[in-house]
C-alpha cells in the first residue's frame, strides 16, 4: 500500500511538472471540445487528445468532427448489449463485470479513451424517458451493479464515465429544472450510488448533469461539485459536462469541473474556451484554476498509459462478446407470472404457432437517444423463435399494431438541436382518443390479428408487444405508463379468444396491464435485450433457458400509484419538488401498504427455491448473514436471495424495509447452497429485523437482530 501510495504521488508530481510547462492557449485547448467527441492535445510535449464516445449499450457510431452527421460506411458497427436496465434485472455482479467489459474492449478498439456509461440516475419515475439507461429505483442496488461493470470497463484502459451527477430523474425541461429535494435525502437517497462508483467502482471520470441543484447547474454547482464531490469524498479523478450542460464561463471555471463538452461547432466560443482565456489574461480569473483541470486530465491519461505509450490493444464484435451479450440478455428476461405452468412451451408438440405483435419484428437498437447503437445485427424475438424451432413448426407472424418503428435517420442527428426547449419535454400519445389510430390503421390491424387468432389450427398463440424507443427515449418523458398504439385492447380481446396465449411486453420502463392482465395465465417482461435478445428471448419460452431475471424496479398497476405523483411533483417546469424525499419505489408503497402489480425484485422461475433458517454472526465491522437455499425441483435454476433490513421501530417518513445485500446461486435440482452476504455495521442503526426471500414481497426467513 505504501508503495502505491508512493507511486501516486510521482505520478500526480509529474503531471503537475507537465501541466506547469504549457501555455495559457494550450491548456485551455485540454479543457474544452475542439471536436464533437474530443478535447485538443499537446502535440509538443506527446499530449495526445482526449477522445469520448457515447455507449450505455454498445460504442456509438462515429460523427463528424464539427457536425452530427454520421460519418458511414461499415467500420463502426458493433455489439448491442442489452441495455443497464436489463443488466441490472440479471442482480449478477460478475456478469455486469463482463459486459463492462466488453463495453471497454470495444471502445478501445475503436480508439476511443472515454465511454460515457453507465447511466446511475434513480428511477424515481417510470415515466422518466431515460429509465431504460438507469439500473434501478433502489440505491444500494444501483451502486452494488455499475461498479463492477465499471471496472470491467477500465480493465481496458478506457475511462468509465457514470452520469449524470445528480438528481436528474426528468427529461422535460432538464436544462434549467431546478431540484428541491431535502438535502438529507440527496444524500441517503440520490448520491450513495454514485459515490460507490467512485469509490469502489474506481470510475476516472464523472459526468454533471443538466439540471439545477438547489438552484445552481450541476456542472458549475459549488456543492455538488466543490464541497461534495472533492473535498468529502477525496476524488481526484476528471469532471466532465453533459454536452451543452455549462452556462457561465466565471461559475464553470471556479467550481470543479474539469471539460467543458456541448454540441455546438463554435468551439472557440465554449464557456471554457475563448472566454476563459480573456478573463484569465485580464485578472478575473486566476490560471491556478486552470492548471488545476489539467493535472486532473493528465492523471486520467496516465492512469490510462495514454502518455507512454503502453495501452492495452482493443477489439470489437468478437464471438466472445456476443457471447456474453447473449448470456447478459438470458439472465435478464424477467417471468411475471406463469399460471397452470404455461411456460415453458414443449416445441415437440408443436406443429403451428402464431405470432402477433410489431415488437416481435421491431429492432431497437438504433434508438433512445445517445444510447443508440450501430449494431452489427440485431436478432428480433420473431427470428429467434423461427430459429429455434428450426423449420419443424409452421411460424405465422401478424403485426396487430403498428406505430413503434424509429423514423429513418436524417442527415443530422438529433443533438444538433437537442438544447432547444429546455432539452427534453413530455411525449404525447401517437393514437386517436379511442385508441383506433387517426386514419383507422389500428382497427385493419386488430382485426387481422382477432382473426388470425381465431384460427384453430394454430397451437399456440404468442403476443409479442409492449414499448419501443419512440416512449423510451433521451429527451422525452412519457405523459403515462398505458401501452401505446391500441394494445392493452388488441391483448384483452386476443385473451378472450385464446385463454392460453402467452403475452410477452419488451421495453425499458413498466406499463399499465390493468385491462388484460388477470386474464392472461403468462406473462414475460422482454427489456430491449441487445443482439441476441431474440435468441435468449426465445430460449425462456421453450425452456432452453430457466428465467432468472428479477424487477429493479416496481411494476404500479398506474403511475399515479408512484410517489413522485402522489407526494412530490414529475415532471417539474421551472422547479420539482422530490415532497416524496426517502420513499421512492417500494419503500413508499410498503409504508403505505399500496399493492404494485408485480413488486421490486418479483421475478419467477421454472424451478422452485426453499429457504432454511438465517444464521448472523457478528463480525468485526458488521454481521455476516447466511441462509441455506435449496432446488426442489427437477431443473436447474438460479435464485438471486435478496436481504431487507426493517427497523424495528421505523422513523416516520422512513422506508418500513430496506434492501441491504443479495447474491445469486446457481443450484442444479436437488442442489443446497448457503447464501452468504454481508451487514455493515453504518446499515444497522438500531433493533432491526433480517428479512431474506425471493422479493420484497416473498420474505421467507427472518431473524431479529440489535445493534451491539
Amino acid at each position: 500500500m505504501e508503495k502505491e501510495k508512493g507511486t501516486e504521488t510521482t505520478i500526480k508530481e509529474k503531471v503537475k511538472a507537465l501541466a506547469a510547462s504549457m501555455t495559457l492557449e494550450e491548456k485551455i485547448g485540454m479543457i474544452h471540445g475542439c471536436q464533437l467527441f474530443q478535447t485538443a492535445g499537446v502535440s509538443r510535449l506527446g499530449v495526445p487528445p482526449l477522445v469520448f464516445s457515447d455507449g450505455t449499450m454498445g460504442v456509438r457510431q462515429d460523427f463528424y468532427p464539427d457536425s452530427w452527421e454520421a460519418v458511414g460506411g461499415n467500420g463502426d458497427y458493433v455489439t448491442y448489449l442489452p441495455c443497464i436496465a436489463a443488466l441490472a434485472a440479471t442482480w449478477n455482479r460478475e456478469l455486469a463485470r463482463k459486459a463492462g467489459s466488453v463495453l471497454g474492449e470495444e471502445a478501445r478498439g475503436r480508439g476511443k479513451d472515454v465511454i460515457l456509461s453507465p447511466g446511475m440516475n434513480l428511477k424515481r419515475s417510470p415515466l422518466c424517458g431515460r429509465n431504460f439507461e438507469y439500473f434501478s429505483e433502489d440505491p444500494f442496488l444501483t451502486g452494488q451493479m455499475a461498479a463492477p461493470y465499471i471496472q470491467g470497463i477500465q480493465e481496458w484502459d478506457v475511462a468509465a464515465c457514470p452520469k449524470h451527477f445528480a438528481a436528474n430523474n426528468q427529461e422535460t425541461e432538464r436544462l434549467w429544472v431546478d431540484v428541491d429535494v431535502e438535502e438529507d435525502v440527496l444524500r441517503e437517497m440520490y448520491l450513495p450510488a454514485f459515490r460507490e462508483a467512485l469509490k469502489e467502482g474506481g470510475a476516472y471520470m464523472v459526468m454533471g448533469a443538466y439540471n439545477k441543484l438547489y438552484g445552481e447547474h450541476c456542472c458549475q454547482s459549488d456543492f455538488l461539485l466543490n464541497q461534495v464531490l472533492r473535498k468529502e469524498w477525496g476524488y481526484d479523478g476528471v469532471v466532465v459536462s453533459d454536452w451543452g450542460a455549462v452556462h457561465d464561463t466565471e461559475k464553470a471555471a471556479l467550481s470543479q469541473l474539469d471539460i467543458e463538452m456541448s454540441v455546438t461547432s463554435d468551439f472557440d466560443q465554449y464557456f471554457l474556451a475563448e472566454p476563459l482565456k480573456q478573463a484569465v489574461e485580464e485578472g478575473r480569473i486566476p490560471e491556478a484554476v486552470i492548471d488545476e483541470k489539467v493535472e486532473h486530465i493528465l492523471l486520467l491519461m496516465e492512469r490510462l498509459h495514454m502518455l507512454e505509450g503502453k495501452r492495452k490493444t482493443g477489439a470489437y464484435n468478437t464471438p466472445e462478446h456476443r457471447q456474453t451479450a447473449l448470456e447478459a440478455a438470458r439472465e435478464s428476461v424477467v417471468l411475471l407470472k406463469n399460471q397452470a405452468g404455461v411456460l415453458p412451451l414443449n416445441a415437440e408438440s408443436l406443429r403451428r404457432v402464431l405470432v402477433i405483435g410489431e415488437n416481435a419484428d421491431l429492432r431497437h437498437g438504433n434508438g433512445g437517444g445517445s444510447a443508440e447503437v450501430k449494431a452489427l445485427y440485431e436478432v428480433t424475438p420473431l427470428a429467434g423463435i423461427r430459429a429455434l424451432l428450426g423449420g419443424n413448426v409452421q411460424v405465422d407472424y401478424v403485426k396487430g399494431y403498428a406505430g413503434g418503428e424509429t423514423k429513418a435517420a436524417s442527415e443530422l442527428n438529433w443533438q444538433a438541436t437537442s438544447l432547444e426547449n429546455g432539452g427534453g419535454s413530455t411525449g404525447m400519445t401517437d393514437e386517436a382518443e379511442d385508441g383506433t389510430g387517426a386514419d383507422g390503421a389500428d382497427a385493419v390491424l386488430r382485426e387481422e390479428a382477432l382473426a388470425a387468432a381465431e384460427n384453430p389450427s394454430y397451437d399456440q398463440v404468442i403476443f409479442i408487444g409492449g414499448l419501443s424507443h419512440k416512449q423510451d427515449s433521451e429527451g422525452n418523458d412519457r405523459p403515462d405508463m398505458k401501452l401505446p398504439f391500441g394494445q392493452d385492447r388488441l391483448i384483452a380481446e386476443l385473451l378472450k379468444r385464446r385463454q392460453d396465449m402467452v403475452v410477452v411486453l419488451t421495453g425499458g420502463s413498466p406499463v399499465e396491464m390493468e385491462e388484460w392482465v388477470d386474464a392472461a395465465q403468462s406473462l414475460v417482461w422482454g427489456w430491449y435485450g441487445g443482439m441476441e435478445g431474440g435468441t435468449a428471448l426465445a430460449e425462456v419460452l421453450f425452456g432452453r433457458v430457466n428465467p432468472s431475471g428479477k424487477l429493479t424496479e416496481s411494476f404500479y398497476r398506474r403511475h399515479t400509484d408512484c410517489s413522485a405523483h402522489v407526494l412530490g411533483e414529475f415532471p417539474g417546469k421551472e422547479t420539482v419538488r422530490y415532497g416524496e424525499g426517502r420513499l421512492v419505489g417500494y419503500r413508499y408503497l410498503d409504508a403505505f401498504n399500496k399493492e404494485p402489480r408485480f413488486c421490486f425484485g418479483h421475478g419467477l422461475s421454472y424451478s422452485s427455491f426453499a429457504y432454511g433458517p438465517l444464521k448472523v454472526v457478528r463480525l468485526e465491522d458488521g454481521w455476516q448473514v447466511s441462509c441455506p437455499v435449496k432446488n426442489v425441483s427437477e431443473r436447474r435454476g438460479m435464485e438471486t436471495v435478496q436481504l431487507y433490513l426493517a427497523p424495528l421501530t421505523p422513523k416516520a417518513g422512513w422506508p418500513v424495509q430496506e434492501l441491504r445485500g443479495f447474491v445469486k446461486l446457481d443450484l442444479e435440482p436437488g442442489q443446497e447452497k448457503e447464501a452468504v452476504m454481508l451487514l455493515r455495521a453504518s446499515d444497522v442503526p438500531g433493533p432491526a429485523e433480517i428479512r431474506v426471500g425471493s422479493s420484497s414481497r416473498d420474505i421467507r426467513s427472518r431473524a431479529v437482530m440489535g445493534a451491539e
